[in-house]
């Protein structure tokens, strides 16, 4: 393969926005394979033998290929530098950042609404749950309140600017308001902030088809 040639596969959810939108503002040339989940194309042949895992995003940069969406992001934010967004210089900063993803995508994410998805989205599968869905309602409820005192006094979750954190919060802002819930003061000045960057606008649109 093309050692300068970067391929992001998958479209159409919160986790393949994220990849998208840190290759939009970074200004990368990349070629874009739309597949969906749960549409059978992440289990041809083809693909599992790229990534086992048959999951989406996923991303082929040369030699290297890599799965998940925090972790492409911050491939792609340290391998094509921009001013565009705020990339960690020191050890601080940098553990500052781990904090916020870590914390965005194992609380709010996966413990919340991805949770939900499975009880909502993918009930012919899952099965319905009601309690179980009534129970990440409430628990992502708590974790906005931790972010909404957070944006009082930032505008960015980091001091330093918006970066890769924000992106994934972004993603996950999006995602909750598609399950009907109704941000507070702060989170929602913060979103329609963030959602005004032309390379959020060009995500949404290459990710969900306009």
């Amino acid at each position: 393969m093309d050692k300068n040639k970067l391929i992001l596969w998958g479209a159409g959810t919160a986790r393949t926005l994220r990849p998208i939108w840190m290759a939009e503002e970074l200004t990368i040339d990349y070629e874009l394979k739309p597949i969906g989940p749960r549409t059978g194309e992440t289990l041809t042949k083809e693909y599992s033998s790229l990534n086992p895992k048959q999951k989406i995003p996923f991303m082929q940069h040369g030699d290297l290929s890599l799965s998940e969406s925090v972790a492409i992001c911050k491939y792609l934010q340290n391998s094509f530098p921009s001013k565009n967004l705020f990339i960690p210089g020191t050890n601080s900063e940098l553990a500052k950042e781990d904090e916020w993803c870590s914390y965005i995508y194992g609380e709010v994410d996966e413990t919340s609404l991805y949770v939900m998805r499975r009880h909502y989205d993918l009930k012919e599968i899952y099965g319905e749950a009601p309690d179980v869905v009534l129970s990440c309602r409430e628990y992502l409820k708590r974790h906005f309140k931790v972010i909404e005192k957070h944006l009082e006094k930032n505008e960015t979750l980091l001091s330093d600017g918006f970066g890769l954190a924000d992106i994934l919060l972004m993603s996950c802002l999006d995602w909750a308001i598609f399950y009907e819930f109704d941000l507070s003061k702060n989170i929602t000045i913060y979103r329609e902030n963030i959602s005004k960057r032309e390379a959020y606008k060009k995500a949404m649109k290459v990710n969900y088809g306009g």
